[in-house]
């Protein structure tokens, strides 16, 4: 199955309840009224695509009927476009910084998948014929010491990690070395799970950037909050709350296989204007994958 078949099937329960609701709406009384322009306005919104990417394909909505009539009118399609319109029609690639390792911060809230997502993104690196190394800086869990190096040698790629405990920038500032020593392309840091609203856990993350941003000029090169899809439009405040802390530059969303509230892509997109770097549908090492735009309005509103 190729990765546009597991993402519509991973945006299954999203896209199901969209169509269903919308056919529904549109069949029963193919005019626009006030009262299915609402019906339909609740649909998108209950996708948690958010009030204003809502707005923006129901203005579109009306602009179609009014030129072509209720006859003429593929709300799929338009809502389509919108999407493709928001979130561009290009994949966001990650950085590279020629000549010296690529340092990724991946940071989230308790809960995201936040280490066995470094990993994937480490194991995709090496489809790309890119050379990674994971740093555990989850020092606040043993577990997450132990199961990065469990993935490291499922991927077969080296992890530096310190003791259950240790100064996470203290292990971020021996894995940057390491990087060096080694020449690796990419060094991707599993930084500590932490909430949002926890202004002593931020902190501490701006000090590891600090230090590794002394050690390695720019670094880092790239900072990507993973994402819990199933967790809704809290997704938002997260992203936000992360944004002002620690500039972010893109987003990774795992678990959309496991919720029908797929639009919360899009509206986390259109609010802070930070590109989906990966999207996630699954549990395998290959089920991460750049986040493509055009597949994933289609598999959002399907053409058929």
């Amino acid at each position: 199955m190729g990765f546009f078949d597991r993402l519509k099937t991973g945006l299954q329960k999203t896209q199901t309840k969209l169509v269903h609701e919308i056919k529904r709406i549109i069949t029963f009384s193919p005019k626009l009224t006030s009262g299915n322009i609402e019906e339909l306005e609740t649909i998108l919104l209950g996708a948690d695509l958010g009030v204003p990417m809502t707005q923006q394909i129901m203005a579109a909505v009306r602009k179609s009927y009014e030129t072509q009539g209720g006859q003429g009118l593929d709300f799929f399609a338009i809502g389509r476009k919108e999407i493709e319109r928001e979130l561009g029609d290009a994949i966001s690639p990650l950085k590279r910084v020629v000549g010296q390792p690529t340092v990724i911060s991946v940071v989230g809230v308790n809960g995201t998948g936040k280490t066995t997502t470094t990993a994937k993104l480490a194991h995709w690196m090496k489809t790309q014929n890119h050379s990674p190394m994971l740093a555990a800086c989850d020092t606040f869990r043993a577990a997450a010491i132990e199961q990065l190096k469990i993935w490291g040698d499922r991927i077969q790629v080296p992890v530096i990690a310190g003791a259950y405990g240790a100064d996470p920038s203290s292990v971020a500032h021996d894995a940057v070395s390491a990087s060096l020593a080694r020449n690796v392309d990419y060094l991707l840091i599993d930084t500590a799970g932490r909430l949002h609203t926890k202004s002593n856990l931020m902190k501490e993350l701006q000090k590891l950037h600090r230090v590794i941003g002394k050690q390695l000029q720019g670094a880092p090169h790239e900072t990507l909050l993973i994402i819990d899809a199933t967790t809704g439009m809290n997704a938002l405040n997260q992203a936000r709350e992360f944004h002002k802390a620690v500039p972010l530059t893109g987003l990774v969303v795992t678990k959309i296989d496991g919720t029908s509230k797929g639009g919360m892509v899009v509206a986390i997109q259109k609010e802070l204007g930070l590109p989906i770097k990966f999207i996630g549908v699954g549990e395998q090492p290959d089920d991460l994958q750049p986040f493509d735009p055009k597949q994933f309005a289609a598999a959002l509103f399907p053409s058929d």
